[in-house]
């Protein structure tokens, strides 16, 4: 999914957010100073803009610095498949910002949650090693922060499906997680630990107080109440796209006409009166009328 164009995915995050909290180190508790903050949120785009060809981006990164933005739609699509990401968004201890919205959406972060999330968390884990290794064979060096998050990922997937619950702060595996990101413990023991947490996330997938499937229904009646709601508001104003300038047309100067060339021509004689007098342009003699004489 791409990120969506500044100007109209900006704005929607700016004016209609539901949801904001800080994800990253800060809130796994991996921060080594509060400089790390990583923003995630939600949004809910009017209806209106639905209606349209152009329909309304679902992911949006930005305006701020390493903030990313859902649609609301997409977001719940995302996290009943059991998005490690989008579910660490319902439980951040970070929350930054939530309306009557946002506050129902965390309210129903339990009907997300289902046995589902072993494969998703498993499948996320397995992209990052495959970048780990990859890396190692392109250039010799090891990518030891992606080996931290991986097994961090995998923490958090046996521990949901242990007890039920997301728990986004790594508590007690803190300074092992840290050692193995200073590339500290070698590759043998890090890959030993993840071989470790596959084992132990077999054996709670079956014991997991968690359902088969999410509640989609359930998600799905929030959506529709949510979109019900943005309908019945009036819709956002289309903003008007730019013309191009029109240049106005050079004017010319006319040529006016010689005073010659304005005089009306009666045959091929032009007549003159003055004073009385009759001018012939054929001689130049002057006769008075008969009546004059």
């Amino acid at each position: 999914m791409h990120d969506a164009p500044g100007s109209l995915g900006h704005a929607l995050v700016r004016d209609h957010t539901v949801y904001s909290c800080v994800l990253g180190p800060r809130a796994f508790g991996l921060a080594k100073h509060s400089g790390d903050t990583d923003r995630r949120g939600v949004f809910v785009a009017p209806t209106a803009l639905f209606w349209r060809f152009e329909k309304p981006p679902a992911r949006v990164a930005g305006p701020l610095d390493q903030q990313v933005s859902w649609e609301l739609e997409r977001f719940c699509a995302l996290a009943l498949r059991g998005s490690p990401g989008l579910l660490e968004c319902l439980y951040s201890p970070l929350v930054e910002y939530a309306d009557a919205t946002g506050r129902e959406l965390l309210d129903l972060r339990e009907a997300f949650l289902s046995r589902r999330v072993a494969a998703s968390f498993r499948g996320h884990a397995a992209r990052q090693l495959g970048r780990v290794e990859a890396d190692l064979r392109d250039s010799g060096e090891w990518r030891w922060k992606s080996a931290m998050h991986l097994l961090r990922v995998l923490i958090s997937g046996r521990d949901l499906l242990r007890s039920g619950r997301l728990g986004v702060e790594v508590g007690e595996h803190r300074e092992r997680l840290l050692a193995v990101k200073r590339g500290e413990l070698g590759w043998e023991e890090v890959r030993a630990w993840i071989r470790t947490l596959h084992e132990e996330m077999d054996a709670a997938v079956v014991r997991s107080p968690l359902p088969q499937e999410p509640d989609r229904a359930r998600v799905e009646d929030f959506l529709l109440r949510v979109r019900h709601a943005s309908a019945s508001s009036p819709p956002p104003a289309r903003r008007p796209r730019a013309r191009p300038a029109r240049v106005a047309p050079r004017r010319t100067r006319s040529r006016r006409p010689s005073a010659r060339a304005r005089r009306p021509r009666r045959g091929g004689r032009r007549r003159r009166r003055r004073s009385g007098r009759r001018w012939s342009r054929s001689h130049r003699s002057c006769t008075r009328p008969a009546a004059a004489r």
